[in-house]
């Protein structure tokens, strides 16, 4: 149960606003309708949306049995709330209207989306009646936000929709690399139901992934037994034994070549025939992986994006003359453990690295001028991005960042110089626990940003938009449309601006 309209820039209808928070209580009910989130059936029952909560086989029974019993329901009826609610809908009203405020203000500017302050302000002034308030509304249902947050739906169905043409359902993966990525690919493939082997060179290198796996789903899974049948489906395979067996296979070592070539050829040796083999690599073209390969048309890029639980995206990567059937199987591959499946030809970052890339090199570029990382983050984060430019590299880390570079622009291209003297003093970002930002309390440190220079946003931004337009003219993603949706859920770009072309187009206009 939910009441998502938020996610669509407008607001809930059909007398929502005005029930729930009758119904619930205020705090729950404004939290259900400025984050769009669902609740299941155990929550609803707890919170008072259901009456009962029973296995799917006696449900019609149970219900008939309510009904013709006439039990009197648990909840009190609509009009008669507990004191407690009664105080928070009339007396503290105010209050909770303030602190929602400074909640919803956290995450999104009144600007750029202007419907949860609506949804707000309609319970606070008018006890949630929308139809007391036809203009506020009209001017949300009109909204560019609504009309673009629509659209991201529209492009998010797209997505959704790759990979059904196939009947191939994966039970077994096998992972190479216990690494960040390599390690978070296979703890979720586990969450998502899959039996997953991880391979590395030793249990010292695997243990780490376990345990923040287990640290991760732990805080997600409260029932203990279901927890430990998520752990029990990764199982650290240090001699490589799931490989034989699996129905996918993932390369996700470092981006070394050759390291890449003895791997891949092993592991073509050992698996199935009909088992897809795919690599994580996010800079390495397939064609130059492949070459190794006895069938080099077997080998896909399915390429996952930093941290693992939260990026939507997957990339699904092709090079010429890979086989169609291989490139189905693995985007069935990615809906089946629910992410987003984008498929992008291979070139050079393929599609978000390669956005991603001229985007923070014009942001370093910045930073040498002596703009602060403070001020260059708060440039695009009042842009509406989730993250800044300059976070953004310390998440991803200065050494992959830099190798990133020089992969993209060439051997031959001179890397920021703020990049380089921080690369050199070993602060990597985020995982060494400092970059340009110290992150000893566990985020990043920021000081105070100085007014940012006009223009600033325009000109960072600049660069991924015509980027992202130039992968489009070449052939790398099908069509804007699918450059949108993969610009918007593979970095966060602004949702409200309906994706990087559309902006474009907007901004023309």
């Amino acid at each position: 149960m939910g009441l998502p309209e938020v996610m669509l820039g407008i607001v809930p209808g059909w007398g929502g606003m005005l029930r729930l928070p009758e119904r619930i209580g205020p705090q729950a009910a404004l939290d259900m309708m400025l984050t769009g989130k669902t609740i299941d059936a155990k929550k609803a029952k707890r919170l008072g949306l259901a009456d009962d909560c029973v296995p799917p086989r006696v449900m019609d029974g149970a219900a008939a049995l309510l009904v013709l019993a006439g039990q009197r329901r648990r909840r009190p009826p609509l009009g008669h709330p507990p004191l407690g609610q009664r105080l928070l809908n009339g007396p503290l009203k105010s209050v909770v209207a303030s602190g929602a405020r400074k909640q919803v203000a956290r995450r999104a500017r009144r600007e750029h989306y202007p419907a949860p302050y609506a949804i707000i302000d309609i319970w606070a002034h008018h006890q949630g009646n929308a139809l007391a308030a036809p203009q506020l509304i009209d001017s949300i249902v009109r909204s560019p936000t609504a009309r673009n947050l629509v659209r991201v739906f529209f492009l998010q169905e797209r997505l959704k929709s790759f990979g059904k043409a196939s009947t191939f359902t994966a039970g077994s993966v096998h992972v190479v690399g216990a690494g960040v990525m390599g390690g978070d690919i296979a703890a979720w493939c586990a969450l998502r139901g899959l039996t997953v082997t991880l391979q590395d060179q030793g249990m010292e290198r695997i243990a780490p992934a376990l345990q923040r796996a287990y640290a991760a789903w732990g805080q997600r899974i409260r029932d203990a037994r279901e927890l430990r049948r998520v752990m029990d489906r990764l199982i650290p395979d240090p001699e490589g034994h799931g490989a034989s067996r699996a129905d996918v296979v993932i390369e996700a070592i470092h981006e070394n070549l050759d390291a890449k070539h003895a791997l891949l050829a092993g592991l073509e040796a050992r698996m199935r025939p009909d088992a897809v083999l795919a690599s994580n690599t996010s800079s390495l073209r397939i064609e130059d992986l492949r070459s190794v390969l006895a069938r080099p048309e077997r080998l896909v890029g399915i390429h996952f994006f930093n941290p693992v639980a939260k990026m939507p995206l997957v990339e699904v990567v092709a090079a010429d003359g890979t086989d169609a059937e291989t490139v189905q199987r693995a985007t069935a591959f990615v809906r089946q453990i629910d992410r987003l499946p984008l498929p992008v030809k291979s070139a050079p970052g393929f599609l978000v690295n390669a956005v991603l890339g001229p985007y923070m090199l014009e942001a370093m570029r910045a930073v040498d001028e002596g703009i602060t990382p403070a001020t260059v983050d708060e440039a695009m984060l009042a842009f509406g991005m989730p993250m800044g430019p300059i976070e953004l590299v310390d998440m991803v880390g200065l050494d992959v960042a830099l190798a990133a570079g020089r992969s993209l622009a060439g051997s031959g291209a001179e890397p920021p110089r703020c990049l380089l003297e921080r690369f050199n003093a070993g602060h990597l970002g985020r995982k060494s626990g400092r970059g340009f930002y110290d992150y000893a309390g566990g985020k990043a440190a920021k000081g105070p940003a100085a007014a940012v220079p006009a223009g600033l946003a325009e000109r960072l931004v600049r660069p991924l938009l015509a980027r992202t337009q130039q992968l489009v003219d070449e052939g790398v993603v099908a069509d804007a449309d699918l450059a949108d949706a993969g610009v918007i859920f593979g970095t966060g770009f602004a949702p409200f601006t309906g994706g990087p072309i559309n902006y474009l187009r907007s901004q023309h206009a």
